[in-house]
């Protein structure tokens, strides 16, 4: 399976070493991080901080918003990384990126895509982050999907399964992004209604 991910990077974007000049939207970048194990690697996930403002409690990718002395989007989602569960950024084998992807905040959100070692150390930072966990990469390519939800924003239609993880619950941007990387990587084929689980309608 890992070995799968390496030679499928060649399907990812490479990383921009340079931002653009001027962006449309806010810049920020996550860290979609699978560890080495080469029989059961897993994907790197938080569960944010309870008495944040916005966001409190979810579950996310490490990573953030650009800052002004990042040179890249690459930078960002290592800076923030190490920030936040204290993983060294030259631990990461970087691979490429997924296409960036307009949230609803109206902030454009890139994927790193890396490896990291199953035994890296890692520390939640207490000021923004409750606990670091991992799961399995074979558990979303099993889909195993408590329900889906569907999000009407205008004209378009965005959708994103929910999962439910040793008490975490995985869902909206976070959940899309792990789809579209298990479709892109491993060609699993999860659609919308690729499940028999409930679906919710946001409006």
């Amino acid at each position: 399976m890992l070995e799968k991910l390496r030679g499928r990077a060649k399907t990812l974007s490479p990383c921009e070493n340079r931002l653009q000049a001027q962006a449309r939207w806010p810049q920020a970048a996550v860290l979609l991080a699978m560890t080495d194990d080469p029989i059961n690697p897993e994907i790197i996930l938080t569960q944010r901080a309870q008495h944040l403002s916005t966001h409190s409690g979810e579950v996310s990718f490490p990573g953030g918003k650009l800052d002004e002395e990042d040179s890249s989007l690459r930078e960002t989602a290592l800076r923030e990384s190490w920030e936040e569960i204290g993983l060294d950024p030259m631990s990461v084998e970087v691979l490429g990126q997924l296409p960036s992807v307009l949230t609803r905040w109206k902030i454009e959100v890139t994927t790193i895509v890396g490896i990291v070692p199953a035994n890296a150390p890692l520390t939640a930072n207490l000021g923004e982050i409750d606990s670091i966990f991992k799961v399995p990469v074979k558990y979303f390519l099993a889909d195993q999907r408590v329900r889906t939800d569907r999000f009407q924003r205008g004209h378009v239609d965005f959708w994103a399964p929910v999962y439910h993880y040793e008490g975490y619950e995985i869902w909206g941007f976070t959940a899309g992004i792990l789809v579209n990387f298990v479709n892109q990587i491993y060609d699993a084929g999860i659609e919308a209604d690729s499940s028999d689980a409930p679906v919710k309608i946001f409006s």
